[in-house]
């Protein structure tokens, strides 16, 4: 299987499935002499970690990231970093009624038809648990980016409920389960994604990545510009069906005067009267906030009985049983963190090769 690695000089390389005995990823290009320990990762990782709320799948997993290289007394060597992570509450039982059949939604189908062989348990290599492994290698890009970039994600959007915008505070992100801005919506969202659960359905939702302090200049023209980079780490992501750049689809509707992003200069400072570019002028990064919007859809896993087909092509049905996310978007914040870093640190580590002047 070709496609586990991203990256050109930070390159991330995951391996492992959902119900195997771990997971894993191995870092390259990182340089030496960084500060980087186990605890630091984990303190990513625990954002992510199933089972911390009765809003998400109810697999008791640690998490626990133990390092194999590349770190030598809590300082990165240069040399390639190994991580893994055990998997400890797998319960591949709870597939062994569907073995035989495609899940609709799920990768089973095209696996199959790919490969001719397909890991039933869990989903295998198309799990949202090898995203656990993009949030470890997302730790260690931060550490590459330094203090000065911030990359923060929130979820605006569960199924048909949004966030009043007016009502964004970043402060209130991690006080609540659902990575949400705007406090005054959490109620309604617990109300509304628990009458979901109780139903055995699910939902999709819409999280925004905002990156603060990134230098212009990242960013390589023609195949490789950083919206380019940007929608394809995302859309990697497990469930993701959508990706935008600042203004995204709605610019479709502005006229020109409205989409442009006025620049000014004023004080000895060069500065832009609006964002609706996200960021990005030509595919190279403005100086100014990234923002990244991303659509993900119900999970797949739902107790309503649907249509499929066997291995034998036979018509039959499915319910699907086990511990699943009745809104997958909501973990998926700090995945959506850890792409945009992983994607800013190769094009950061890039201009540093070039030698280009931020």
């Amino acid at each position: 299987m070709s496609g586990s690695s991203i990256g050109k000089i930070f390159k991330v390389t995951t391996w492992g499935e959902s119900h195997g005995q771990a997971i894993g990823c191995v870092i390259e290009g990182v340089p030496p002499n960084l500060k980087i320990d186990e605890n630091f990762i984990q303190n990513f990782l625990d954002r992510r970690r199933p089972g911390q709320s009765k809003f998400t799948t109810q697999r008791k997993e640690e998490d626990k990231i133990k390092i194999l290289s590349g770190i030598f007394e809590q300082k990165t060597t240069g040399t390639p970093i190994s991580l893994i992570i055990y998997n400890k509450d797998q319960k591949s039982k709870d597939y062994q009624e569907i073995k035989d059949k495609f899940r609709p939604g799920h990768a089973d189908f095209s696996y199959q038809m790919k490969y001719g062989i397909r890991d039933y348990r869990g989903g295998g290599r198309a799990s949202a648990r090898e995203t656990a492994m993009r949030v470890a290698a997302g730790a260690i890009a931060q550490k590459v980016l330094g203090e000065k970039i911030k990359i923060r994600g929130a979820l605006i959007q569960i199924g048909q409920e949004k966030i009043n915008q007016k009502n964004w505070n970043w402060n209130e992100i991690n006080k609540n389960d659902f990575f949400c801005p705007d406090k005054q919506v959490i109620k309604k969202w617990e109300d509304y994604l628990l009458k979901i659960r109780k139903e055995g359905s699910s939902v999709g939702a819409i999280i925004q990545i905002t990156v603060t302090g990134a230098p212009p200049g990242l960013g390589e023209p023609v195949f490789s510009k950083i919206d380019a980079l940007l929608a394809q780490a995302i859309m990697s992501i497990p469930a993701v069906k959508g990706v935008e750049i600042g203004n995204g689809f709605k610019s479709a509707e502005l006229r020109g005067e409205e989409n442009s992003d006025e620049i000014r200069y004023k004080n000895n400072k060069i500065f832009f009267e609006s964002n609706n570019a996200g960021g990005s002028l030509g595919g190279i990064s403005s100086g100014q906030d990234i923002i990244v919007k991303f659509a993900v859809k119900p999970t797949s896993s739902i107790l309503t009985k649907r249509k499929t087909i066997n291995l034998k092509n036979k018509n039959t049905s499915i319910v699907t049983k086990g511990r699943h996310d009745p809104c997958v978007g909501i973990r998926a914040v700090p995945v959506g963190e850890a792409m945009v870093a992983i994607i800013l640190a190769d094009l950061f580590l890039l201009n540093q090769s070039l030698k280009t002047n931020f």
